[in-house]
């Protein structure tokens, strides 16, 4: 019986990159165990995952749940304003205008050219101090009811760490609506000319052009670099952990430190930026899937 059509099948080099992965990973534990004389003790872990609640009478989240619940909330924020900003500015980089040409190149090359760490810390000092107040927010949740503080922390996280989680969102979003921008007007640079040409020929004005004809076929095609900036975006959110904002790295930090497990804390770590950032993969594979039978 042959096998289906397009069913994947394991070749021999398939096996050999198996046995190497197996053995690197067996020997790296050996060299922990052997020559750092490293006493493994894994019966920690599941407590800084979730502890049971003596007022609540349920298991809540602990540190690590915690810090994966706010590395969640500022992965989808971001991107969300990341998008926005990377449509405005992708548009503004393909206008015939030179004003919003120059200004969004000026934005572009600005992110690309100076080191994340640093433009973070740059931005979230002054976002902190000059726009934050601004806004509102610590007024806001001080004046807040019940129902609202809630939501807050719903989609926030804990009321009190609000304005950190904000400032964080708008540092990511700032700098990675750089490369969004990069990917947008790549996609409307690829549909041909001769859409453009048509469309104006027919009478359709620019606004309505790139509304109707442009960006509906520039975003099936932006779709795949940006299922991989979103999963690059979910690994960088560990930077803002330098920036005292109590994400996933941050509080794995704090655990590593209080119980001396180093080892299990990061390994733990690591399989949880995995299942998330594996989870979107899957998911965004689906979304091209179903984009491309729609098509």
């Amino acid at each position: 019986m042959t096998a289906r059509r397009g069913t994947p099948r394991l070749g021999w080099m398939d096996y050999v990159v198996f046995a190497i992965l197996i053995a690197a990973v067996a020997y790296v534990w050996y060299r922990v165990d052997s020559v750092l004389e490293y006493r493994w003790d894994w019966a920690v872990i599941p407590h800084y995952l979730y502890r049971w609640d003596e007022e609540q009478q349920r298991w809540v989240a602990n540190l690590l749940m915690q810090g994966l619940y706010t590395t969640i909330r500022l992965a989808l924020w971001s991107i969300v304003l990341a998008a926005l900003i990377g449509v405005v500015f992708g548009i503004m980089r393909t206008s015939r205008r030179l004003f919003p040409r120059l200004l969004s190149r000026v934005y572009v090359e600005l992110i690309r050219n100076v080191p994340p760490l640093v433009f973070i810390f740059i931005f979230y000092f002054f976002i902190s101090s000059q726009i934050m107040p601004l806004l509102g927010i610590e007024e806001l949740v001080r004046s807040a009811s019940p129902e609202t503080l809630a939501w807050l922390e719903f989609l926030f996280g804990p009321p009190k760490l609000i304005s950190n989680v904000i400032s964080g969102v708008i540092c990511l979003a700032m700098f990675e609506g750089a490369y969004v921008t990069e990917i947008v007007r790549a996609g409307i640079q690829s549909i041909p000319k001769t859409q453009t040409e048509a469309g104006l020929s027919i009478g359709l004005s620019r606004l309505k052009l790139m509304r109707y004809v442009i960006l509906p076929q520039a975003v099936q095609r932006v779709v795949p670099p940006l299922a991989g900036q979103f999963i690059t975006l979910v690994k960088d959110s560990s930077i803002v952990s330098l920036i005292s904002i109590q994400e996933l790295t941050f509080l794995a930090i704090e655990t590593a430190v209080s119980t001396t497990r180093v080892f299990e804390v990061w390994i733990t770590v690591a399989g949880l930026y995995f299942c998330v950032c594996y989870f979107c993969a899957l998911l965004f594979d689906w979304m091209e899937r179903r984009m491309a039978v729609d098509r």
